[in-house]
């Protein structure tokens, strides 16, 4: 059935005022069909019906059901594998020479979806545990959808995921079989914590993280949202840390308070330069050789 240009606009407003996402002409297609839970438990038909409730009093249980319903928690683990095994080659052991005299790590993975991607870097610690004894190492994953954060803080997954970039051994190694999936039990030296947060907020935590991931998040924002959230991905990166983007995201054109990493795929640094409210917050110098894009107007 046609949706009305009028009634994809009420739910393309709604998405950009909850999550400054943009729903762009190739996702507008989908909106029925990852509508669908919505329209049978309201009993509801198409979008217009929809759209005709949301231009009503306000029903934030309406609203929240339909923001979930929009958001694309696309993740499996080690996505990207090429990318994601520079974590364990290149950026941890680095980040180990530079933290070496006081045996912390602080990693976000904002946006987190359902977790893989937190357990994945999880797996890897337990993979090396001879190296991180007596480290503390915190991983923080945010998401913006409450379902994809309990379903990460939950950590059970069907076949289909664990299938979805794990090997057979890792699956035996640090999940249990269950009759309805898989459960992890991983014992490693990373303590992991999930809460709801929107990117485009302050940090989540006024200490500042060694490595953010930041994976496939910036697609669905317009250039001033995606200004603005790396705006705050800077706030939160230390001066020497490491921020890691999608393999279909880059900072080149999109801001000046990042670089590339030379040598590594999808891997930024922060410059010199410092966001508005953060004067004379030094960067680490080694980052600004290879800085060479337009600058961004603020």
């Amino acid at each position: 059935m046609e949706v009305s240009s009028a009634s994809l606009q009420v739910i393309a407003d709604l998405l950009a005022e909850h999550t400054g996402q943009q729903l762009t002409e190739c996702r507008r297609w989908r909106v029925s069909t990852a509508l669908s839970r919505v329209f049978r438990e309201r009993g509801l038909s198409n979008v217009d019906q929809l759209a005709c409730l949301l231009a009503g009093p306000e029903d934030r249980g309406l609203v929240q059901d339909v923001v979930e319903a929009l958001l694309n928690n696309e993740t499996y683990f080690f996505r990207d594998k090429p990318t994601f095994d520079q974590l364990s080659s290149d950026i941890l052991p680095q980040l180990a020479e530079r933290r070496a005299a006081e045996k912390s790590l602080r990693i976000w993975c904002a946006g987190c979806s359902t977790g893989q991607e937190v357990h994945s870097i999880a797996i890897q610690f337990a993979e090396q545990s001879r190296r991180w004894q007596g480290w503390n190492i915190e991983i923080l994953g945010t998401d913006i959808s409450a379902k994809a954060v309990s379903a990460a803080r939950c950590g059970h997954y069907s076949q289909f995921e664990v299938q979805r970039g794990l090997s057979v051994q890792q699956m035996l190694a640090h999940f249990d079989e269950t009759a309805s999936g898989w459960q992890i039990h991983m014992e490693s030296p990373a303590h992991l914590r999930f809460q709801r947060h929107n990117v485009l907020d302050q940090p989540p935590s006024k200490t500042r993280f060694d490595l953010i991931l930041c994976r496939n998040v910036l697609l669905y924002f317009d250039p001033e949202t995606r200004r603005t959230a790396f705006n705050r991905l800077h706030e939160g990166l230390s001066d020497d840390g490491f921020l890691m983007l999608g393999a279909g995201e880059t900072v080149v054109g999109q801001t000046d308070l990042f670089v590339p990493v030379t040598g590594l795929a999808s891997i930024y640094g922060p410059t010199n330069s410092a966001p508005t409210g953060h004067p004379g917050k030094a960067r680490h110098p080694e980052f600004a050789a290879t800085h060479g894009f337009p600058q961004v107007s603020r």
